[in-house]
């Protein structure tokens, strides 16, 4: 959306640097011309806004339509940035170690290559953000994933259009039968911001979780699902605003979720889930 020049500029520039790897850098103009778009880069100019999933797709298939045989797809934000230049060959080498793995995280830090607030730790037990090991979540703007399992399960769920894409997206790659891998050792840098600062965040994050949840869960677990995150969102938003907007996510959730088409997990994946740390129950 050309917001982020600055930030555009030196995300790219750090992607190019990146040693070891065959990089093919794709910029997506989600309702615009890309800006900032280098020599030699494939450019996707999107007539409109189709959100940050919508966008992430429309990269990936532009590879696919320019023939390019990526093994490997790294979806980057365009206000992170790689702190040294071999964090992907990093990554692909602990992808390699883990063929179980649809996607590899790498752990995210802010400018100091120190600070993790929480919400970036991909498992519920955050107090350790330098430990490895499965996830069963992602953080969606700075993670690779294998490009045949993106394609296998379809890609990003575009109709969410922001938050908590990516935890349709792990879902469903557990469905498949891969898991996630959380490679703490490797870090990249992203500003100290919340999602809170923007104006659509407490309408789309309350309506996504239950789109996620009405997508994707058996009967029993989708009740103690929304049971358990209608109790926390809304703790949330009396402690830090936004409760007006929340409400009316959740209605607007909850009325239109059969929009939705409902693939729901099978128990073996639940289990998996949950020995991975996350229990699709919160």
């Amino acid at each position: 959306m050309n917001d982020r020049p600055a930030e555009e500029a030196a995300a790219q520039a750090t992607l190019r640097a990146q040693e070891g790897v065959d990089v093919r850098l794709v910029v997506v103009g989600n309702g615009c011309k890309p800006e900032v778009a280098p020599p030699g880069a494939l450019t996707v100019c999107l007539p409109e806004n189709l959100g940050i999933p919508g966008g992430r797709n429309a990269g990936a298939d532009a590879l696919h339509e320019a023939g390019d045989p990526a093994e490997w797809l790294y979806f980057l934000d365009n206000d992170a940035s790689f702190p040294r230049p071999d964090v992907l060959a990093r990554l692909v080498a602990e992808a390699e170690l883990h063929p179980e793995a649809a996607w590899v995280q790498p752990r995210l830090t802010g400018p100091d290559d120190l600070t993790t607030p929480r919400r970036w730790v991909p498992r519920l037990r955050t107090s350790n953000p330098g430990r490895p090991g499965k996830v069963a979540s992602m953080t969606e703007g700075v993670v690779l994933i294998r490009r045949d399992a993106f394609d296998t399960v379809g890609g990003w769920e575009d109709q969410l259009f922001l938050y908590h894409e990516g935890f349709d997206l792990a879902w469903r790659l557990y469905e498949a039968g891969w898991s996630g891998w959380y490679a703490a050792s490797i870090r990249m840098h992203h500003p100290l911001t919340t999602p809170a600062r923007h104006a659509l965040y407490h309408r789309l994050a309350a309506r996504n979780r239950i789109w996620i949840a009405y997508r994707n869960l058996p009967a029993p677990l989708l009740h103690l699902y929304l049971s358990a995150w209608t109790t926390i969102t809304l703790a949330r938003a009396v402690r830090g605003g936004g409760l007006g907007q929340t409400l009316r996510g959740m209605r607007e959730g909850w009325t239109t979720r059969r929009t939705q088409r409902r693939r729901p997990m099978n128990w073996r994946t639940v289990y998996r889930l949950t020995a991975a740390g996350r229990p699709p129950i919160i």
